[in-house]
């Protein structure tokens, strides 16, 4: 394994609450992506995406994901950051690569209302269209699929025997 983990997956997917628990295991450093774009903007990811728009949006996020130093870290992505080759290229050389795998269902049961999560969609695509379209993605970029369909402690526990 690398000395390294990045968690991708759906906003939703329990990225941020997993690597938490990930790092804390490890004794890692953790670094969550979306966290880090608001503490450099001093805004929310929905007040930057109203105000920069997609494209911007999209090059802030890959800016503040190619910055991550890694050095026995866990890394929280977005879940918009498989949109950028370079930055995923960045978090596969330097980490193992864990999609979050949920499903359509349990993401919108633990998220039903996405308008104030900066989640970068076309105006004219569904939530089940974006679902499906990043599903893909984040399959490609992975190194390992983890289900998180029951508890935290069970999606852990699944990493720990991956990794």
């Amino acid at each position: 394994m690398k000395k390294s983990i990045s968690l991708i997956g759906m906003a939703g997917a329990g990225k941020s609450s997993i690597g938490k628990k990930l790092a804390n295991y490890l004794k890692f450093d953790l670094v969550d992506s979306d966290q880090v774009i608001e503490a450099n903007h001093n805004k929310s990811l929905q007040e930057i995406l109203v105000d920069n728009g997609i494209q911007e949006f999209k090059k802030i996020e890959e800016a503040a994901i190619l910055s991550v130093e890694f050095n026995q870290t866990v890394l929280a992505t977005g879940g918009s950051a498989i949109f950028s080759k370079k930055a995923m290229n960045h978090i596969k050389s330097n980490s193992s690569v864990i999609y979050l795998e949920v499903s359509f269902e349990d993401i919108m049961d633990r998220i039903p209302d996405f308008s104030n999560r900066g989640f970068i969609k076309e105006a004219d695509h569904t939530m089940k269209h974006a679902f499906n379209e990043r599903e893909s993605m984040y399959r490609y970029f992975a190194d390992h699929v983890v289900k998180n369909n029951e508890s935290l402690e069970s999606c852990f526990n699944k990493i720990l025997q991956v990794i």
